[in-house]
């Protein structure tokens, strides 16, 4: 059987595409590289140092009436917390809850310039790193673990700037604090987030940047010592960061709720009650 033959056409072109296939599969690819992975949320200006012309915003503070409850977190295995000063100021009886209706007895020192408060017990939980000395950027998160209206919750938060404290009343000072956007908080939780104060600040590698002392529900504000004021009470008391604290997890908007249930179920942090 004898095939037919081709026109010369296309065995040439057969061989133009051939040798063109030859030369694209020697050459460079000159493909675009895929993009970077999404960093991280882009923030704003480095936060500079407390002003006396930074906002002010005032507060007048009452004599104590009645117990009080907020939360603590541990700074030194030995036993050593910080929490906010209103929380525990003029308390005679305050104590560490450790279960339910158990708590361990605190000693309280006052640091009377500023919005902190160390607690000691005997003996304690492992200690949460700090970054009081890390450099602050506005729009950077927070999250704030704790026990607001007394249960187990939290806030996230972003950093808007720094504003004054003016207390009035009992406790009378004027220090700086920072101001955060509250950005999110325990679901099904609404209304105050009283009892979250004295919970840390904890920046996105786990470290405290502050105590938390108030909120502003109608502005939708958190505030927290500046973390000058905590270096400040920590020296007062001749008390340094634990060496041994270790970094967590890393915390994000997605998962702040888990690594809060963690802290608060390794007594990291905990509730403190003011008994009278």
């Amino acid at each position: 059987m004898k095939f037919p033959r081709l026109p010369d056409w296309v065995v040439y072109a057969a061989i133009v595409v051939a040798l063109l296939f030859a030369a694209l599969g020697r050459d460079e690819r000159t493909d675009a590289p895929p993009p970077p992975p999404k960093g991280a949320d882009p923030l704003g200006e480095a936060l500079g140092p407390a002003s006396p012309f930074d906002p002010s915003v005032v507060v007048d503070v009452p004599a104590k009436v009645g117990p009080a409850a907020g939360t603590a977190f541990s700074i030194a295995r030995a036993g050593v917390w910080l929490t906010a000063r209103h929380v525990v100021d003029g308390c005679r009886r305050a104590a560490i809850v450790v279960g339910p209706g158990t708590g361990v007895a605190v000693n309280v020192r006052v640091d009377p310039r500023g919005e902190a408060a160390l607690l000691f017990t005997e003996g304690g939980a492992a200690p949460l790193p700090l970054g009081l000395a890390e450099p602050l950027r506005r729009g950077q998160r927070a999250f704030h673990p704790g026990f607001p209206q007394g249960e187990p919750g939290e806030a996230s938060s972003r950093l808007l700037g720094r504003e004054n404290l003016v207390v009035r009343g009992h406790g009378a000072r004027t220090e700086p604090v920072l101001v955060w956007a509250e950005t999110g908080r325990t679901e099904g939780l609404e209304g105050t987030l009283g009892g979250l104060s004295g919970a840390p600040a904890l920046d996105a590698q786990g470290r405290v940047l502050g105590v938390t002392i108030a909120e502003s529900p109608r502005r939708g504000r958190i505030y927290t010592t500046a973390p000058e004021i905590v270096r400040a009470t920590l020296a007062a008391n001749n008390r340094r960061a634990d060496a041994t604290a270790a970094l967590g997890e890393p915390i994000t908007p997605q998962n702040y709720f888990y690594v809060a249930d963690d802290l608060r179920r390794e007594l990291q942090v905990a509730q403190v009650v003011c008994l009278d």
